[in-house]
């Protein structure tokens, strides 16, 4: 496959060539509540579609209680699918693909799974087809060796079908090289006057507690920031914002854990102004994971102010940039590593603070949105071309 090279200091914004028939296909649906790939698509296709573009974005029957039929500007079509886990994802890509096939000038694939279908529009029909690399789901633990097989097989055929690769971080673009092209996440600058009601509401107190926010799976290592959080001392709290994906006895076991110390609060999924509140008054945000694309988390509280503490993956390294106050790196599954990264933030927390707002102001000059909406839109005109 031939990368598609596209400018970095051209855009496109409010006056695209020509205006594009664009399929999102891969996320679970739309209003965004949980999940990177949903809020991602979600800020593109508004922007896409406040250019002009009709963006048709394919959702899930079971993903939100919600049935709009538009949102944002963005066309929504829910379709059925078989809610289980390993099916869910591919049987709705598969009917997505065949309800998208000859309508659209843009096919939009997110993840490898959905992916696996690519080859029907793109040999099948005069549409274009794009694939964004989120993360190696082929890697994930929640899959079996079944899963696995068919996964890595859409990793090959990333590889050769789509006419271009997106990857959100440079750690992605590099595994595929002059292939893929680079186009990251994004973030939005918030409020600067949030109020603590919801923190307050969950038993938290502004300022006294450390955050975790994601999907509640096994390479998110939740379970060593329960067990390191255990051994710290003091009256600090673990807030840990979300819930299970399939993953049930993985959850299960949090639960155990969660039990044995009453600072430890489990919140389940939140959401809207009550997860912008929770970001903005702790005291410091913590990504364990061995495993991610590009956490939009990390970015999240970054964008907050709040000092980071990460595993050393290339990602993380990416959005942290050089470690010092305001982020620290502990390496991956390391509990002595992340207990001393935690307690050097706790320790010195105006200094950190200090440092973590100088780093929001890099972070959001160079993780935006618009100029991810920019370079996705010259591709697609590139490719439409």
């Amino acid at each position: 496959m031939r990368a598609v090279k596209i400018s970095t200091s051209t855009t496109t914004a409010g006056r695209p060539g020509r205006a594009l028939r664009i399929a999102m296909i891969g996320q679970r649906g739309l209003p965004a509540t949980y999940g990177g790939i949903e809020h991602h698509v979600a800020q593109l296709g508004r922007r896409l579609a406040a250019r002009g573009h009709d963006v048709t974005v394919y959702c899930r029957g079971n993903y939100s209680g919600e049935r709009r039929d538009r949102l944002d500007g963005i066309r929504l079509r829910h379709l059925p699918t078989i809610g289980t886990k390993h099916m869910e994802a591919l049987t709705h890509s598969l009917t997505s693909t065949l309800a998208a096939a000859g309508r659209h000038d843009i096919v939009h694939y997110h993840a490898l799974g959905p992916g696996l279908f690519a080859p029907v529009p793109r040999y099948l029909t005069g549409s274009r087809v794009v694939q964004t690399i989120h993360g190696w789901d082929d890697l994930r633990a929640k899959w079996g060796g079944l899963a696995q097989r068919v996964l890595r097989a859409g990793r090959w055929m990333s590889r050769r079908v789509p006419n271009a690769v997106i990857g959100v971080s440079r750690e992605i673009t590099d595994e595929y090289g002059e292939a893929a092209t680079y186009i990251s996440n994004g973030v939005e600058r918030p409020p600067d006057d949030i109020s603590p009601e919801p923190v307050l509401a969950r038993g938290l107190r502004p300022g006294g507690y450390i955050l975790f926010v994601g999907r509640l799976v096994p390479e998110k290592a939740v379970d060593l920031l329960l067990r390191t959080f255990s051994r710290l001392p003091g009256d600090v709290r673990l807030a840990v914002a979300g819930g299970s994906a399939y993953t049930d006895a993985y959850v299960a076991g949090l639960r155990e854990l969660a039990a044995r110390d009453p600072r430890i609060h489990l919140l389940g999924y939140v959401y809207g102004d009550d997860l912008a509140a929770l970001y903005h008054h702790a005291a410091v945000y913590v990504q364990p994971s061995h495993l991610e694309g590009l956490p939009l988390a990390l970015l999240e509280a970054a964008s907050h102010g709040l000092p980071l503490v990460a595993s050393g993956l290339g990602c993380h390294r990416e959005i942290i940039a050089a470690e010092g106050p305001g982020g620290r790196i502990f390496r991956p599954g390391d509990p002595a590593g992340l207990r001393e990264a935690l307690a050097h933030v706790l320790a010195d927390r105006e200094r950190e603070r200090a440092g973590a707002l100088t780093r929001r102001d890099d972070v959001l000059r160079r993780y935006s949105w618009d100029r991810a909406t920019d370079l996705t839109e010259e591709l697609y005109l590139r490719l439409a071309r």
